[in-house]
């Protein structure tokens, strides 16, 4: 269920707006009402614990229901899916020097996927791929060679929703070979680097660089693979269901009086479809946190931790990664008390390295550590994203189940 009434209802915090009581106050009702149905669908359905598993065959990576000649297909789409529709070059030699410009070219509802190559250089600019925009696809000359940069922040009046350096409305959107930074720093509190609101969007060989709420991951699916992603507070937070598949999660230094939460999902309603699955990845301290705790072995006061609660039903998974000794033993955080604690959904399975010892974790009702693939594998690409009906046509690398 999708999530934009919320950025809405956000949008009106703070002020003593006639018109956002009623806008409100209008929303929660229809909220309400659909949540009631997704009660009832989901009390009709079968499954259960955390996962979302549906029973679905695979036959070679694809369900069975999709014939050979169609699996042939989606893989030759994808072997010739980056031919560039137009290309984006700072010393003019392409068609447009702002990534912007190009976007704004693109055509809109576009069936086809839209390629736009994005040559190496420094782009200073906020980019906005709007709802219509379909299919679009950018393409860099790689992490650290093509970067699109931005500032906005909290503190110099931007909502956490309008911040993003670049912000994904458009279904199907493709980001690979490229960063994206938002450059505040942590004195400014809120700044986003990317926010994907993109229906079936997916990020391969990226690096999102920020402080506090890096990367945003709004809502519905979305996969991220081979990708860099820094940050302090709550650095990748939203309500998406979203993949991150063999990433480097990188903890930056914080300010004195902050602890650092890796993840900050979303989910305010338990018949959501939507959680954050880490697979194969590695969470560990960035340079700079790193030379703190050279210097401060014995006295390091960084708290770091894999996630909080931000909404009440809250689901996050952690599994078959390496989580480093920047991880506290207690390894997950309070938002405010014992909110969510009782209703959301944490669990580890199958890691390795020194901060993932379990003996220290939380004992909150809502926490697991599973032992079972049974349950995990619900929260793999092929079941958590149905990966395998749209990932093969992306090009994007990715391993459909719990074996690498």
């Amino acid at each position: 269920m999708r999530r934009d009434q919320d950025t809405c209802t956000e949008g009106f915090d703070g002020t003593d707006s006639i018109l956002g009581s009623l806008v409100s106050g209008g929303l929660q009702l229809i909220t309400s009402l659909v949540g009631e149905g997704l009660s009832e669908i989901a009390a009709a359905a079968s499954g259960g614990g955390g996962g979302g598993g549906n029973g679905r065959k695979l036959v070679e990576g694809f369900p069975n229901w999709v014939t050979p000649g169609a699996r042939r297909r989606i893989l030759q789409s994808a072997s010739s899916a980056f031919a560039p529709d137009a290309v984006v070059a700072q010393d003019g030699s392409g068609n447009y020097t702002t990534v912007t410009a190009a976007v704004e070219a693109a055509p809109l509802e576009s069936e086809k996927r839209y390629v736009i190559y994005v040559k190496k250089g420094v782009y200073r600019e906020n980019v906005d791929v709007k709802k219509k925009k379909w299919n679009l696809m950018l393409v860099g000359d790689g992490m650290g060679q093509t970067v699109i940069t931005g500032s906005r922040n909290f503190i110099d009046g931007w909502t956490t929703f309008r911040s993003a350096t670049v912000a994904v409305s458009g279904k199907g959107f493709i980001a690979r070979d490229l960063t994206i930074e938002n450059t505040a720093g942590p004195t400014k509190h809120q700044a986003v680097a990317l926010r994907s609101d993109s229906d079936l969007s997916a990020f391969y060989r990226c690096s999102f660089e920020g402080y506090q709420d890096t990367l945003y991951a709004h809502s519905l699916r979305q996969f991220y693979r081979d990708c860099r992603i820094s940050g302090t507070v709550d650095f990748i937070f939203g309500n998406a269901a979203a993949v991150f598949q063999n990433c480097q999660i990188f903890v930056r230094r914080p300010l004195p009086d902050q602890k650092n939460s890796v993840t900050a999902h979303g989910r305010k309603d338990p018949n959501q479809n939507t959680g954050f699955a880490l697979q194969f990845c590695n969470v560990s301290a960035d340079s700079d946190l790193s030379a703190t705790f050279l210097a401060n072995a014995t006295t390091n006061q960084t708290y770091t931790y894999l996630g909080r609660p931000w909404k009440e039903y809250s689901r996050t998974v952690i599994m078959q990664s390496y989580i480093g000794n920047v991880i506290r033993p207690e390894g997950w955080l309070e938002w405010n008390g014992t909110f969510g604690l009782d209703t959301l959904f944490y669990g580890e399975y199958m890691n390795f390295g020194p901060g993932s010892g379990l003996g220290g974790r939380v004992k909150w009702p809502g926490y697991h550590a599973m032992n079972s693939s049974a349950q995990a594998v619900n929260f793999t690409v092929a079941q958590f994203i149905d990966g395998n009906l749209w990932l093969p046509s992306t090009g994007v690398k990715y391993t459909a189940g719990l074996m690498v």
